[in-house]
């Protein structure tokens, strides 16, 4: 069982940055593909970043990342296997980026796909208005 919470979330103006903090227990994270998703109301739950595991990246050519068009060149996810925490790096945020945001751990390699991750945080809400 992998118990995550989320942290850092709230109010900023256009433009500005937050990071978020995915904190895992109970299990490595290393050995969990990890994803960032954010539901805004009204809306369905979409992905924003995801990052493969650690074991059998170096195979892959990994660690291998992606991220939603939206997000692309202002987010960025990484992973700290020591402190067994996952980031989100959000810069230059818009106000669309007012969302719940939630990460995730899936036993894949990784996925882009809510319905492959089986733990999931209790969610992180981040306003972006002036």
């Amino acid at each position: 069982q992998v118990q995550l919470v989320e942290s850092g979330g709230g109010l900023v103006q256009p433009g500005g940055s937050l990071r978020l903090s995915c904190a895992a227990s109970g299990r490595t994270l290393s050995n969990y593909g990890m994803g960032w998703f954010r539901q805004a109301p009204g809306n369905e739950r979409e992905i924003v970043a995801s990052i493969s595991k650690i074991v059998a990246s170096i195979s892959r050519g990994g660690p291998n990342t992606y991220y939603e068009d939206s997000v692309k060149g202002r987010f960025t996810i990484s992973r700290d296997n020591a402190k067994n925490t996952v980031y989100l790096q959000m810069n230059s945020l818009k106000p669309e980026d007012t969302a719940v945001y939630y990460c995730a751990a899936t036993r894949s390699y990784y996925s882009t796909s809510a319905t492959e991750y089986q733990y999931w945080g209790q969610g992180t809400q981040v306003t972006v208005s002036s």
